[in-house]
């Protein structure tokens, strides 16, 4: 296992010639293009804003101005989520290219994250067009935490995709029930009311979630007023990533031999 990823940095160049053709394959033949990327996370700010600010405004009470707070979660979400919809038939449609002998598969999964990743990039400027419109409280000590809570953030989801990647070969209908936990795991994320506004019961479930800590890092970096108090929990899930990553690289090499004949 150790040997093949060690090997991983040497494919880099192939790496990046696979997400560019994953993002013009995306767009190609779309109208509005990489536009799609501020689109999609737009239409469900609008959608929950409307739900939760308006119909039921008592629910998201100290997440004022809630499209802020909503962005602030909603962004990395859709990177976590469309990471794993797609890695997980990612083998499956990818199966010319990992009959090939010398094809590492576990690039195709890293493909998969990392282009969603600029695709959360890509929305970034939305999200900062908020920040000013709103005149969120930012200061360098805080802001300086965003880049590394990106980088947890993508060990995590890429240790999940190279489980679901590879089980999903095996195992069909992963990738159907994939839809319902992500729904159910959506609303176990502080992404549409504040964490801190939680009873305590619900508390004790959230802090077992790890996305809710990524997504917690996030708002207390962007939106919340004071120091990031976070970053205890944040550091703990920075470990605790690096162990799913290798547990995650450790079960697909175990099955790497079985993919060409279940493709």
């Amino acid at each position: 296992m150790f040997h093949n990823l060690a090997q991983l940095p040497r494919y880099r160049g192939l790496i990046q010639s696979l997400v560019a053709r994953e993002l013009k394959a995306r767009y190609r033949g779309s109208v509005l293009g990489f536009f799609w990327s501020f689109i999609n996370p737009l239409t469900l700010l609008l959608i929950y804003t409307f739900v939760f600010k308006y119909v039921m405004p008592a629910a998201v009470k100290g997440a004022d101005p809630y499209p802020l707070f909503m962005f602030c979660g909603i962004l990395p979400w859709t990177w976590f989520a469309s990471s794993l919809v797609e890695s997980s038939g990612v083998l499956i449609s990818g199966g010319n290219l990992i009959k090939k002998v010398l094809f590492p598969a576990e690039i195709l999964p890293i493909v998969t994250v990392t282009a969603n990743m600029i695709h959360f990039f890509l929305a970034l400027p939305i999200l900062v067009v908020f920040l000013i419109v709103y005149r969120a409280p930012l200061t360098v000590s805080e802001l300086l935490w965003f880049p590394f809570v990106v980088a947890v953030q993508y060990v995590f989801t890429l240790g999940c995709a190279l489980i679901l990647s590879a089980l999903t070969v095996h195992f069909r209908d992963i990738k159907d029930i994939l839809s319902n936990v992500l729904t159910l795991w959506f609303f176990a994320t502080p992404i549409i009311y504040p964490y801190l506004f939680a009873p305590d019961i619900a508390k004790r479930f959230l802090n077992w979630n790890p996305m809710a800590h990524i997504v917690i890092s996030y708002q207390e970096i962007l939106f919340f007023n004071g120091p990031f108090g976070h970053w205890k929990w944040l550091l703990a899930l920075a470990v605790a990533s690096v162990g799913l990553f290798l547990a995650g690289y450790w079960i697909f090499d175990r099955l790497r031999d079985s993919f060409a004949e279940e493709v």
